[in-house]
């Protein structure tokens, strides 16, 4: 009876009984709210463009708890954003809570996507990420708009132009303190806007960037860069991080029909050599002020990488080295 009379005191929900719950032998079913959509804490979505027009980008804001420091908050910007900011958001908020055991200070992440609930958009990343003079493709998909490539430079004067000033308006920032993250083009990117305006950002992080693209075209810039005296090559840090299994099949991969295919993409890209390579060179630079680092994560694909380059990435722009 008693039980009973505490049934009907519960407030009206819906009532969830479970096989896994009666096999237990609970006594009684759970009570569950109505669902609502899950968000990210403390994270905000506006839509920006530019003023002489063309499509907006979808921006992610996270804004740390508290106060911020005295120089303001750290900045790291993310590209293909509607893909990593789940990912990076969590992986801040969790680790800037408890510093003591990670190093990892608070900071704010701004996240540029597109307007997509696709974790990607081929076609306008493929414009805003690669270098120019770039060139015209078919389109991905039967009926699809024609690809174009080579709007790197545009791409950059809206990251400098119209989005930065845009976050240091909506919070204090450390204008001395930004870091930037790419994946794959957004890698290429990373490095075309380091070689061809090094002041933007102090680190700089380039995850399997796709240097091999269009016949290496970035590594113009970076011969540019190279030649620059020295006191026009500021101080920074370079992380270029690569999957093991990116520059050949991973064990599960050797199973599937594309496999030859896929074996023959890898080897010649050449993601692992040219990033690593491009480390040396860079570090090899006469009076180089710029720091560059090389990291390979065994076990990891192209795609599956992206968690571990994300937590990587936060630890070098805001862990207890980033200095």
């Amino acid at each position: 009876m008693r039980r009973r009379h505490l049934l009907a005191a519960l407030p009206a929900a819906p009532l969830l009984a479970t096989a896994q719950g009666r096999a237990q032998g609970l006594a009684a079913p759970a009570v569950a709210t109505p669902a609502t959509p899950a968000t990210l804490p403390r994270t905000t979505q506006q839509d920006i463009g530019m003023a002489g027009g063309g499509p907006p980008w979808r921006i992610f804001l996270q804004r740390p708890a508290g106060d911020p420091p005295a120089r303001g908050w750290p900045v790291l910007y993310l590209l293909d954003a509607n893909a990593v900011m789940g990912i990076a958001a969590d992986i801040m908020r969790v680790q800037s809570s408890f510093p003591l055991g990670t190093g990892i200070q608070p900071a704010v992440l701004v996240g540029i996507g597109y307007l997509t609930n696709g974790a990607y958009d081929s076609v306008r990343r493929s414009w805003d990420y690669s270098p120019p003079p770039g060139r015209s493709y078919p389109p991905h998909a039967p009926g699809g708009p024609e690809v174009r490539t080579g709007g790197a430079d545009r791409f950059l004067g809206f990251i400098e132009e119209v989005l930065k000033p845009w976050v240091g308006a909506q919070l204090p920032v450390d204008s001395a303190n930004q870091a930037i993250f790419g994946h794959s083009f957004g890698g290429l990117f990373v490095l075309h806007a380091l070689f061809n305006q090094p002041t933007a950002f102090r680190s700089w992080v380039a995850a399997s960037p796709s240097i091999w693209w269009e016949d290496e075209v970035v590594l113009q810039s970076e011969r540019h860069y190279a030649a620059l005296p020295p006191g026009q090559r500021p101080p920074g840090r370079l992380l270029l991080s690569v999957g093991g299994y990116e520059q050949q099949p991973a064990p599960f991969q050797a199973r599937m029909p594309e496999t030859a295919a896929m074996a023959a993409r890898a080897a010649r890209s050449r993601l692992e050599d040219h990033a690593r390579d491009l480390a040396g060179r860079l570090n090899a630079l006469p009076a180089t002020k710029l720091s560059a680092s090389f990291e390979l994560y065994p076990g990891e694909t192209h795609m599956s990488v992206l968690p571990t380059a994300l937590n990587h990435a936060i630890r070098f722009a805001f862990g207890p080295d980033a200095g």
